[in-house]
């Protein structure tokens, strides 16, 4: 290319509005009779993109995140199935980078893959991008990822300094004049990752936080993870709440049943920071008990030790 590529400012005047405006494709009735697209791709703004995977496909139905920066982008998550025939993450992907490149040419455009954490329906697409030229794939497993991140056991659990945002230590992945600030937030799996995105203010919490069933296999840390993302939240204008799943139906403190492949009344995806105090307020309600706990927007789920 012998002209500079045009750089985009993804830093003025803050976060910048995007339409969520989306209907989610949220399965059939018949899941034989299905006639979803496999993928789901709504964009945001043309630098960010969100997808969900068909419910026919996999009843997880997990959403995955797709950002551009001027250098590269990133892919958060890769969904919960491992066959390009059935799920073509891969092929999707790389039409919106295609078209992305086409709209702003660049040489050596590359691809970074992130998780919110290990479990197996933000991981199994993993594999659709071996080999692809110009990507990095991070494992999500926490040796992996927290090598990449360069996180420490103290960047966001732990101790008791505080780095201005409530105890997190944030690293941060450029991805070339977009930069993600990321830390750790144990609680729902020891791995889990929150992403921070100055250009749209979205906070990606994973399977933390979202319209759904909460997870919890460590309380403690679970406690001091939402702390933090409120005290974040604080001090840094945050626009949405997204996490990776939608379980609840518009009726407060209804979900719809595991395995469920058709949600016809879902809330919406984006949650907000006061829906954050909300669980918050949960929490100390709850006290650590184990148990369903039902809210309005949510519901707090705590095994037994």
């Amino acid at each position: 290319m012998d002209t500079p590529p045009e750089l985009i400012d993804f830093t003025a005047g803050g976060p910048q509005s995007g339409d969520l405006d989306v209907a989610w494709i949220h399965g059939s009735e018949s899941a034989k009779h299905n006639t979803d697209q496999d993928i789901q791709v709504h964009a945001y703004d043309e630098h960010t993109f969100i997808l969900r995977q068909n419910m026919a496909v996999n009843y997880e139905a997990p959403f995955m995140f797709l950002l551009f920066g001027n250098a590269r982008a990133v892919l958060i998550d890769t969904g919960a199935t491992a066959s390009a025939d059935f799920f073509p993450l891969r092929r999707v992907v790389d039409g919106l980078v295609d078209t992305w490149l086409a709209a702003h040419p660049r040489d050596g455009y590359g691809l970074l893959v992130l998780h919110t954490h290990p479990h197996g329906d933000h991981v199994a697409g993993d594999a659709q991008f071996a080999g692809r030229p110009g990507t990095v794939v991070v494992d999500a497993a926490r040796d992996s990822a927290w090598e990449f991140f360069g996180f420490s056991d103290d960047s966001g659990d732990g101790g008791d300094s505080d780095g201005g945002d409530g105890g997190i230590r944030p690293a941060h992945v450029d991805l070339g004049g977009r930069v993600l600030a990321c830390w750790p937030s144990p609680g729902h799996h020891h791995a889990a990752v929150t992403f921070y995105d100055p250009h749209t203010g979205f906070l990606l919490t994973g399977d933390t936080v979202y319209p759904g069933r909460l997870y919890i296999q460590d309380w403690s840390a679970f406690v001091r993870t939402i702390d933090r993302l409120i005290a974040f939240c604080d001090t840094h204008p945050v626009t949405h709440v997204l996490g990776c799943h939608i379980e609840m139906s518009r009726q407060p403190g209804v979900d719809y049943p595991i395995f469920t492949t058709y949600q016809p009344y879902e809330p919406p995806l984006q949650m907000t920071v006061e829906q954050l105090r909300q669980i918050r307020r949960a929490i100390d309600e709850v006290g650590g008990r184990p148990g369903r706990h039902v809210f309005p927007g949510f519901i707090l789920c705590l095994d037994e030790d």
